[in-house]
């Protein structure tokens, strides 16, 4: 049996909750947000659903696991769940933030402070879920010290019937616990412009766009790999988030700053923080051709990443016959490093030069 304790975080107290959290509880549950990320949640949801919530807490920890309300100055600004732990001595976490206190880390610290506890209490590990779109809870988990241990393909239904991937992470008890600042951060205020190009995180309401994009004779001729189909890119679109807080990449949408209209997608891929180096690729729609667009977001994503992050060199790659793009990196401040001979498989068999492009880290 886990020990019913009260925790101090900071400026959280964690605590049993109690009757006087119901009113609180119906707030933090009848929010969209919240439903869409708690699928199994009544919604709407009243106050017999609250106080149903009550019972169910004093039940599970009466069976062996623990439910907190998370408290800011005495209100309620959460809830965090214990599933009570195996004969490992495993278990797993949950937690949901109210809306008036998001943004202010209340989750993060809560699950900190909480897997601490467990930890005190004889656990060895703790694990979280978090579904593949939900990018807040992925960077609590990160800032939380979890690490990423793999996927669950279509482990989850949605309200709307539609299977979504689960992210595991995990801690161990005694292990060092990962710097909580990401290797590469979101944007301030989230997108980047120069007042004519806007770039803006991938999104599912771009997929059609991008997908046409890549369909267009010019785009697949210099594409790798077989074509996508519309649903492949929509799955794409829903994972960006994901790939971003992980590190692992940055997918950007290309905007007309004026009308926020698609103009192409700009990404930074193959990050190797050993190496201090990423790679920049990019397409864009024909009407969108010949205005200077991806010139100006290159250099936008360029001078972003070496202000914000600890990228040394950003490199790049193009065929050898791909003129456009020559001219994009050589206006947009790379220069030219070599030629991998032979690098790009063409339809047919065939083979062409790859020309190999860097910008450095201004010194």
């Amino acid at each position: 049996m886990l020990a019913r304790d009260v925790i101090s975080a900071g400026p959280l107290v964690l605590r049993p909750p109690a009757d006087c959290d119901a009113e609180a509880v119906v707030r933090a549950c009848d929010d969209p947000v919240t439903a869409r990320f708690l699928p199994l949640l009544p919604s709407p949801y009243g106050l017999a659903d609250a106080r149903a919530y009550l019972d169910g807490a004093r039940a599970t920890w009466e069976g062996g696991g623990a439910e907190f309300a998370v408290t800011e100055d005495g209100q309620y600004v959460g809830s965090i769940a214990v599933r009570p732990p195996d004969r490992w001595a495993v278990t797993s976490i949950g937690f949901l933030v109210a809306p008036w206190a998001r943004g202010k880390g209340v989750a993060a610290t809560a699950a900190r402070a909480v897997t601490d506890w467990l930890f005190d209490q004889g656990v060895r590990r703790v694990e979280l879920e978090t579904e593949v779109e939900n990018v807040a809870g992925l960077r609590v988990a990160a800032k939380a010290g979890f690490r990423e241990e793999g996927r669950r393909r279509e482990a989850k239904r949605l309200r709307d019937g539609r299977p979504s991937d689960l992210v595991l992470f995990a801690r161990l008890a005694g292990e060092a616990v990962p710097p909580p600042e990401p290797y590469l951060p979101f944007f301030e205020g989230g997108r980047l412009s120069d007042g004519v190009v806007l770039l803006t995180p991938m999104a599912v309401g771009d997929a059609a766009d991008f997908h046409r994009m890549m369909t267009d004779p010019v785009v697949a001729s210099y594409a790798m790999g077989p074509p996508s189909s519309l649903q492949d890119d929509e799955r794409r679109c829903r994972y960006t988030g994901y790939w971003w807080v992980s590190g692992q990449r940055i997918e950007l949408a290309v905007r007309d700053a004026a009308t926020g209209v698609f103009a192409g997608h700009i990404q930074l891929v193959q990050v190797t923080p050993a190496l201090g180096q990423a790679m920049v690729g990019y397409s864009l729609v024909p009407e969108f051709r010949g205005r200077g667009f991806m010139t100006r977001a290159v250099r936008l994503l360029v001078d972003w990443v070496f202000a914000n992050t600890a990228l040394h060199r950003v490199v790049a790659g193009t065929e050898a016959g791909n003129v456009p793009s020559h001219r994009v990196l050589e206006r947009a401040g790379f220069s030219r490093e070599g030629v991998h001979r032979e690098m790009f498989p063409k339809p047919g068999g065939g083979r062409v030069d790859d020309i190999a492009w860097a910008r450095v880290r201004p010194s």
